[in-house]
């Protein structure tokens, strides 16, 4: 089959014609006269993007608290634990996420005769897709939502934090000396040094409708990253009994939600809402400060 010839003089309209299109595309107008997409705040938009969020990635959940953090709010019975032990008890348990730039969190249980403790940990990154609304705004939109899904009165906040994080059981610490900041694995062949039994354990009470007054009743906590509240609710149930405190941040445009609760099968020994909420409000500013480094 012959070759179609080449015709010069078709070739040159045709680049012409391509021409024109590229320069009507580059300082050409849309619709609206910018010429550009509003959110992409180019040079040509009448109104710049709204500013990005401080963070773009977020941290591995399980390693963000300290390990000594953990140790505290969750003491058991006096026992020593194995290294393979404290491993899985201290560890924690990521959560199943599909995008871990967006979304994390980490799980963590004891066992003791005083009741079952769980801290649970969730972080999430705002991002906003308007051009107008920054990451900042939105995440303050999301966290405001919460608050008052959680009927957190206003006014007044939090009387101040307590200064140092919750301090470590010696009985339970496996790793040497118990100055381990991290969530690694603790050296083969360390073990738990015998100590005294846990404080922090259920005050009896024949009431078990008490709830949270005064200084620990749930409200706004001042000091804390750009704006957080606190939650304190008792719960009875056919199994038991138990109180969930719950820490709500937001900084920049990541939002912080901070679970820990205390079960127990006897109705008659309430958990106190005093030192949960000291330990659960003290954890939450170490994140605070790890997620601001």
């Amino acid at each position: 089959m012959p070759r179609k010839s080449f015709v010069p003089g078709a070739a040159l309209v045709a680049a012409a014609a391509l021409a024109v299109g590229l320069a009507s595309c580059t300082d050409g107008s849309g619709p609206d006269g910018s010429g550009a997409d509003a959110k992409d705040g180019g040079a040509a938009s009448s109104n710049p993007a709204a500013e990005p969020g401080r963070y773009q990635t977020l941290p591995e959940a399980c390693g963000l608290p300290s390990r000594s953090a953990i140790r505290g709010m969750l003491p058991g019975d006096g026992q020593p634990l194995s290294s393979a032990e404290a491993d899985k008890v201290y560890g924690g348990q990521a959560d199943i996420t599909y995008d871990t730039d967006r979304r994390v969190g980490c799980r963590w249980t004891r066992e003791s005769t005083a009741g079952t403790r769980h801290i649970g940990l969730d972080i999430q990154r705002v991002v906003s897709y308007d051009g107008a609304v920054s990451d900042d705004d939105k995440a303050q939109g999301i966290y405001e939502d919460k608050e008052l899904a959680a009927k957190i009165p206003s006014g007044a906040g939090s009387p101040p934090p307590a200064a140092s994080s919750p301090s470590a059981p010696k009985d339970e610490d496996s790793s040497p000396k118990g100055k381990d900041k991290g969530t690694g694995p603790v050296p083969n062949g360390a073990s738990d040094p015998k100590g005294k039994a846990p404080s922090g354990s259920p005050s009896p009470t024949s009431d078990p409708s008490t709830e949270p007054s005064g200084s620990t009743a749930p409200r706004v906590l001042d000091g804390l990253a750009d704006a957080a509240f606190l939650n304190d609710k008792l719960v009875t149930a056919d199994s038991g009994v138990h109180r969930d405190v719950t820490v709500v941040f937001r900084t920049s445009n990541v939002i912080v939600t901070l679970t820990y609760d205390q079960w127990s099968t006897d109705k008659t020994m309430l958990p106190e809402s005093q030192e949960l909420q000291d330990k659960a409000r003290s954890l939450a500013g170490d994140l605070a400060d790890s997620l601001s480094e």
